[in-house]
């Protein structure tokens, strides 16, 4: 739904179109309610799904009675592993559900009740009388665990293990020596649109709605568990409240709503309840990292180590790449970088944004402004120093590296120039007051995609209709896309329609790792380049042979975020009162949109510091905190001052467009800032993050 745009430009300034703040096309519908999200889609005789979640930590269904629920008013069916319609074998072992009676952790989805309405799935599944042979189990990860591993791959098809240089050499031989080690808890994605499908099967075809970064995906991966031609399957994502990687793969929802919907012959509507996703959709796995650095007189690293300690699930292997943007950030003539990993009887971790980076980042820049203490060196200017002229685990040069003017500019805006660098030296009575700064980076992803335009109209008054299969998750890819479109077009915003959503549309990749925009923009770009050059009518394009010419160069995005904070010395309550990010992510395509996902990453980057938090019952093997009463996100309280800025930036090795991608940089030096500004604040080293009250005030008494 297109609305009013004051900054859509006349015929002869529409090349000015990309880069300006318009306003998200569909504004106007999500704010009036318009908007028709997975769970808003009710066909006729919709029946609801409701799952119920094993209730032991490993272990064997042995028998489910179901006649109490079977004899509840509005009742249809119960599916369970003896019943339920049998499965394909999927590329995530994770969505092989109701397929055996194993119960690989607490929280496993063991059957599905479905009813007439969603209060009668629901009663049906309390009344399930479930029965497990329990097994022990082991939930806790720790640094001395006997069952820790070295994985050949981490997350993203990185070498678990690097090594460039004599990292041993150059540590032992160095002038200055730290081994620190950093610690952080399971952290949950926690969209504000709950995981929802609403599957049906019309002759033979299934139609399926569901709330997902990538509506491609999830129609392939249906095909395959359902033995059905792709073809045979539409998956509809048109709005998506939110996602932040828990939706970036094919979930229980809407696998479990199309088995029901086969099972009874009818739509069936299944909505994940809150307290369940923690199990489910996913979680940053916790973390144990050891950063050893060697340091010359001047700062300059010599040798620098990380090591990361997390843990997988036993149903399918997904490890946390913290330790490879340490691959990337700084120079040293020794680099060691591995991860150890061990499967535990624990929900499968997935993606959350910026994987690996916006945990590794934490430690490497707090040990980073470690030494600049120990040192006397400014924080920002030991940054400086150790900007590598090329990517030090490749060698190959960067595309562009504006890490050093992200720096700069931060300092500048933000008055670094006035901190006394003393820590626990500014006081605003029983609060003491610090500042801090941390680098982030995020590497630039792109994936082949197809795309078509189609012109509409006449000569006089021309209009264009642009196809792909992207997935907006509250980024403004509607908008951003009709951008480019209209720019390469040389055409007025409005006078471009945009499909997007659907899986029926040309292929596109997922909305995901920041690599959306950069993805479906090239392929927009260039169908829209190819049709106004050759005066035809409607063209479709793939850009993978694009994609796979890409020059040898090393691709990120860098940016620098200063922040300020308040410790309360009576209650250990750390207070944020500023935090500033300047970013250089290529060409900023929309200036509205980009600001509110820089801010939006900086925000749940000072979750991720403060007060965001989950932790394994060792007893029960479940995690503790199941909604958000329990797991607290940052409100706007929270964040009283936040701006984001960004670094002109022309990058000519990344694609048509120059975006480098945004959805992520903005999370991942925020925690690690905030955690250097309670330091200067209170001369007190904290190494667990969240900095809860009752963490940082425990330290402040002793």
């Amino acid at each position: 739904m297109a609305v009013d745009d004051t900054t859509t430009r006349t015929d002869a300034t529409a090349q000015r179109v990309l880069g300006s703040p318009a306003l998200r096309r569909e504004g106007r519908a999500k704010v009036t309610g318009t908007a028709r999200y997975a769970a808003e889609h009710t066909p006729p005789h919709c029946a609801y799904g409701w799952p119920v979640a094993a209730a032991v930590p490993r272990g064997s269904v042995t028998g489910i009675d179901d006649g109490e629920a079977l004899a509840l008013p509005g009742a249809l069916a119960v599916l369970t592993h003896d019943n339920a319609p049998r499965l394909g074998e999927p590329d995530d072992p994770t969505l092989r559900l109701l397929q055996s009676p194993r119960v690989p952790h607490r929280g496993w989805y063991v059957a599905l009740a479905v009813g007439e309405t969603l209060e009668t799935a629901r009663e049906m599944a309390r009344a399930l009388r479930v029965s497990y042979a329990e097994e022990p189990h082991d939930s806790l990860v720790s640094a001395d665990h006997p069952e820790l591993y070295h994985p050949e791959q981490a997350n993203g098809g990185y070498p678990g293990d690097r090594e460039t240089g004599d990292f041993d050499a150059e540590y032992a031989a160095a002038a200055h020596r730290f081994d620190l080690t950093y610690t952080l808890s399971p952290l949950h994605n926690h969209p504000m649109e709950p995981h929802a499908a609403t599957a049906v099967w019309e002759g033979g075809h299934l139609i399926a709605y569901d709330s997902s970064q990538g509506a491609t995906l999830v129609g392939q991966t249906l095909a395959a568990l359902f033995g059905l031609d792709p073809k045979q399957v539409t998956v509809v994502s048109e709005h998506v409240g939110g996602g932040f990687g828990s939706k970036g793969t094919p979930r229980a929802q809407v696998v479990l709503a199309a088995m029901g919907a086969r099972h009874t012959g009818r739509a069936v509507k299944v909505v994940l309840p809150r307290r369940e996703l923690c199990s489910v959709v996913g979680h940053r796995a916790p973390t144990i990292q050891r950063l050893r650095l060697g340091a010359r007189d001047d700062g300059t690293l010599a040798a620098l180590g990380h090591e990361a300690i997390t843990h997988t699930s036993t149903v399918d292997e997904f490890v946390e790449q913290s330790a490879v943007p340490s691959r990337v950030m700084y120079g040293a003539d020794g680099i060691r970088t591995g991860h150890q990993v061990v499967a535990l009887d624990v929900p499968t971790p997935s993606w959350m944004r910026a994987p690996g980076d916006a945990s590794g980042m934490l430690a490497l820049e707090c040990a980073m402004d470690e030494v600049a203490t120990e040192l006397g060196i400014d924080p920002v200017e030991l940054r400086l120093r150790n900007i590598p002229e090329r990517e030090p685990d490749s060698g190959k040069p960067f595309s562009s590296h504006h890490l050093a003017d992200c720096l700069r500019e931060g300092a500048r805006r933000f008055g670094w120039e006035r901190r006394d660098p003393r820590p626990a030296t500014r006081r605003d009575g029983h609060l003491l007051l610090g500042t801090g700064v941390a680098a982030s980076t995020y590497p630039v992803l792109v994936a082949p995609s197809t795309a078509s335009v189609q012109a509409l109209g006449d000569g006089s008054d021309p209009s264009y209709h642009v196809r792909v299969n992207a997935t907006d998750i509250g980024t403004g890819a509607r908008t951003v896309l009709a951008q480019i479109a209209a720019e390469e077009l040389g055409v007025p915003l409005d006078a471009v329609r945009i499909d997007v959503g659907s899986s029926d549309l040309p292929t596109a990749p997922l909305a995901g790792g920041s690599s959306g925009t950069a993805s479906w923009g090239w392929a927009v770009h260039k169908a829209c380049r190819e049709l106004r050059e050759s005066g035809g009518s409607i063209v479709t394009v793939d850009t993978t042979s694009d994609v796979q010419s890409l020059e040898e160069y090393a691709r990120h995005a860098f940016g620098a975020v200063f922040a300020e904070v308040a410790v309360d010395t009576v209650t250990g309550e750390v207070r944020t009162r500023r935090l500033l990010g300047v970013f250089a992510a290529g060409r900023i395509l929309n200036a509205r949109t980009a600001r509110s996902q820089f801010i939006g990453g900086m925000t749940m980057g000072l979750g991720m510091a403060l007060t965001e938090h989950s932790s394994l019952d060792p007893a029960l093997g479940g995690f503790v905190e199941k909604d958000l009463a329990g797991y607290h996100v940052p409100a706007h309280a929270d964040v009283p001052d936040i701006d984001a800025h960004w670094i002109e930036e022309h990058d000519p090795h990344l694609n048509p467009v120059g975006g480098k991608g945004i959805g992520e940089i903005g999370i991942v030096g925020t925690p690690a800032a905030i955690a250097n500004a309670v330091h200067h604040a209170t001369g007190r080293r904290y190494r667990e993050l969240p900095l809860t009250p009752d963490r940082v005030g425990v330290l402040l008494v002793e």
